[in-house]
């Protein structure tokens, strides 16, 4: 899968999951080449707003992420840094 695709795959499952109202998502993968570990998945950052996150800990947040990628982090992504923050916290 290409860095495009992935990117698109991880904004189609977050969207779907969380319904953003803001959405960023670098490929950091470049940073990481020759890394042995990767397995070929990619390395991302997301920055994610949604009110799904308003009440939640840091713990939860990131578990409503990595549950919305569901079987993509054990093949298509490696390693995902994730800014989750809702709407007041990221728009005031």
């Amino acid at each position: 899968m290409s860095s495009i695709d992935r990117v698109a795959l991880i904004r189609e499952r977050l969207t779907e999951a969380l319904n953003p109202s803001h959405i960023d998502i670098t490929d950091d993968s470049h940073l990481h080449a020759g890394h042995a570990s990767a397995g070929g998945g990619g390395h991302f950052t997301v920055l994610i707003v949604s009110d799904a996150f308003v009440g939640k800990s840091l713990i939860q947040r990131h578990r409503l992420v990595y549950d919305a990628m569901g079987d993509a982090m054990k093949s298509e992504i490696h390693a995902l840094s994730i800014q989750a923050k809702s709407n007041d916290e990221y728009f005031s």
